[in-house]
């Protein structure tokens, strides 16, 4: 299992954009799906917009960003 003690800072930098990543596509997503009339494509925006958050969660979770290391990548 990798330890965030372990990560470069080179490592810490392109999770930071990854997470900064996912964010920004929810966004857009989010934004598209509250802007639709149709339901079918409304459908699919929020569907995929929820994929990103989820993907971002995991990512958080899986690198349990907390502490020194959580502050550096997210915040």
């Amino acid at each position: 299992m990798i330890k965030m003690a372990d990560l470069t800072q080179v490592e810490l930098q392109n999770l930071r954009h990854l997470i900064g990543a996912h964010d920004t596509a929810y966004q857009k997503l989010n934004s598209y799906a509250n802007t639709c009339v149709d339901p079918q494509i409304k459908q699919m925006f929020t569907r995929s917009s929820a994929r990103f958050v989820k993907y971002k969660t995991k990512i958080i979770i899986v690198f349990k960003l907390g502490g020194k290391y959580g502050r550096e990548i997210y915040g």
